[in-house]
């Protein structure tokens, strides 16, 4: 196959034949060679522009490099701040759990139960099957954060139970310890009633303002209750006379001592010894006349006597 080419110049004229060879000539140059001349020069541009600003490059790689910083500062910042969190969550916790063993092993002593049955030293027994469905599954941090709050809300809770429920125990203690309760002998016998007798000295009816105790000579004369001595000394009739004040309107007395071992402002707890049994004062033989007041009135001791049995 030929092309005739037709060409005018000025003032000439000619004709141009391609063919196949020549004809193969013009596409491998139009489709090849110009392609690759156009490559070869972009890639020389772009060789020669990156050799004319390297400070550029440099300049975004650095940018590039410090977003990243940032990014990971930010994610390293947060994990710091909740593990710092979880870790003071943790601590009160384990504050909370130490504070609770230790009221609960106080009220188990107050309480005076099994130190075997109660043994805040030691875990809780616990056990069971487990299914076999629940061996692969595992808590998510969401579930683990939702089971710590929950667990701190407890132990407040029983925090507080327990510490009002301490503070009953105490107040009943106290209140067991200064309510006047007992004898005041370790030994001897109840030798004389309160109320109206028989007058041993001039037989005549009148009564009689509390109980005696009879017994041996120097034997112990013992506070029925914790208190304040108030008076220490002798007094018309009672001989060797010790009162105590043991508060919410309650006060003993113990009369006819042959010693007294206490003084005023002393504060004594119960069963502490106060005197040794004599028969000083009124008195036909060793005995501790034994009286009850409340609010400075004398009441009968018979339902102090039997509180403590």
């Amino acid at each position: 196959m030929n092309i005739i080419l037709l060409k005018r110049k000025k003032g000439s004229s000619g004709l141009v034949t391609l063919n196949k060879k020549k004809m193969a000539t013009v596409l491998l140059a139009v489709f090849f060679v110009l392609p690759a001349t156009f490559l070869f020069t972009g890639y020389k541009l772009g060789v020669h522009y990156m050799q004319a600003n390297p400070d550029d490059l440099m300049v975004a790689m650095e940018s590039e490099m410090d977003v990243q910083r940032l990014k990971i500062d930010e994610v390293t910042k947060n994990a710091e701040e909740n593990m710092n969190a979880l870790a003071l969550r943790l601590g009160k916790l384990q504050a909370h759990v130490i504070r609770l063993d230790a009221l609960g092993s106080r009220l188990t002593t107050m309480a005076k139960l099994d130190n075997g049955e109660f043994d805040f030293n030691q875990s809780p027994a616990q056990g069971g099957p487990i299914a076999a469905s629940e061996l692969s599954a595992e808590m998510k941090v969401p579930d683990f954060m939702t089971s710590l709050k929950n667990l701190s809300l407890q132990l407040d809770d029983r925090n507080q139970q327990l510490s009002v429920l301490e503070t009953m125990m105490m107040n009943r203690n106290l209140q067991a310890e200064v309510m006047p309760a007992g004898r005041p002998i370790t030994r001897g016998w109840l030798s004389s009633y309160f109320g109206i007798r028989t007058d041993p000295f001039n037989g005549r009816r009148v009564h009689h303002s509390g109980v005696d105790f009879a017994g041996k000579m120097g034997s112990d004369v013992v506070a029925v209750g914790a208190g304040v001595v108030t008076y220490s000394g002798k007094r018309s009739g009672y001989g060797n006379l010790v009162e105590i004040n043991h508060g919410n309107g309650y006060s003993t007395r113990y009369g006819h001592s042959s010693e007294l071992l206490v003084k005023v402002g002393e504060t004594l707890k119960k069963g502490h010894i106060i005197a040794k049994m004599g028969t000083s004062g009124r008195s036909t033989g060793p005995h501790v006349h034994f009286e009850v007041l409340f609010n400075g009135r004398a009441v009968n001791p018979k339902k102090y006597i039997h509180a403590s049995r």
